[in-house]
């Protein structure tokens, strides 16, 4: 039990004046945790605050807030601290131009699990991609899980947390780079080109990629489902996808 509340603990901010002085600092901080329906006085200057600085504010019964901290104090807040500075989509292209490699980049379309989201940077910092984007709601953050998980990776690839993954696809094709949704009833994933700047589209863990997104893309690209169960892992099949543009890329042939 007490390993428990430790690792709830991590990167974990509670109580008023510590969450103020966390946002005063300049601190990354993931999202922020409100108790439902305090939104007055003090509590609602640091909602205030943090909405400016483009937290994700998301409300919270008391057993959740008591949870996330081990039971401390919280006074109706507390804050999960980023285990990393968010980038911006203009860092992912600036490591690509420094490289000078074509952007492979690849977009969590409301990934909800902090394993699914590490693993996911661990395959990007293998594969060699630029940068990873996900949304600021409904979707897992840089938390201290993900970073956990990542391996290390999360220090090596730029994520971007964007308000709107729609307008960022529709940013991203006036860049010139090609989107691909990894999703059902698409092309088979080995017989698409990715040499040029590319992003792939890696839906959430009930839905896949939403409707929208999908209607975005360039292309729809799919992995053969041999078996009973008709889809893999989010990091799974991104792994695989990643590994195929990084074999075009590198220039390997196939037998």
């Amino acid at each position: 039990m007490n390993g428990e509340k430790k690792q709830r603990g991590e990167g974990v901010i509670a109580g008023r004046n510590a969450v103020n002085e966390a946002l005063r600092s300049g601190r990354a901080i993931d999202s922020l945790y409100v108790a439902r329906g305090e939104h007055t006085g003090s509590l609602s200057a640091l909602i205030a605050k943090a909405k400016k600085m483009g937290i994700s504010i998301k409300e919270a019964d008391g057993r959740k807030l008591d949870f996330l901290c081990g039971n401390a104090n919280h006074q109706g807040v507390v804050a999960v601290a980023a285990v990393k500075e968010y980038a911006a989509v203009d860092d992912i292209f600036r490591l690509a131009e420094e490289r000078s490699e074509p952007p492979f980049i690849i977009i969590a379309d409301g990934l909800e699990d902090p394993h699914n989201l590490g693993a996911i940077l661990r395959v990007a910092e293998c594969a060699g991609a630029h940068g990873v984007i996900i949304p600021k709601r409904r979707a897992a953050g840089l938390t201290y899980a993900v970073g956990k998980v990542s391996a290390g990776a999360v220090e090596y690839v730029p994520v971007a947390r964007v308000t709107n993954i729609a307008a960022t696809v529709d940013e991203l094709k006036k860049r010139g780079v090609w989107v691909y949704a990894a999703d059902m009833d698409g092309e088979n994933w080995c017989n698409v080109d990715y040499s040029g700047p590319a992003a792939v589209v890696i839906g959430s863990e009930g839905f896949g990629v939403s409707r929208l997104i999908k209607e975005k893309c360039d292309f729809v690209i799919s992995l053969p489902m041999k078996g009973k169960i008709n889809s893999l892992n989010a990091s799974v099949a991104c792994g695989i996808i990643c590994y195929e543009i990084a074999r075009q890329r590198s220039g390997i042939k196939t037998k």
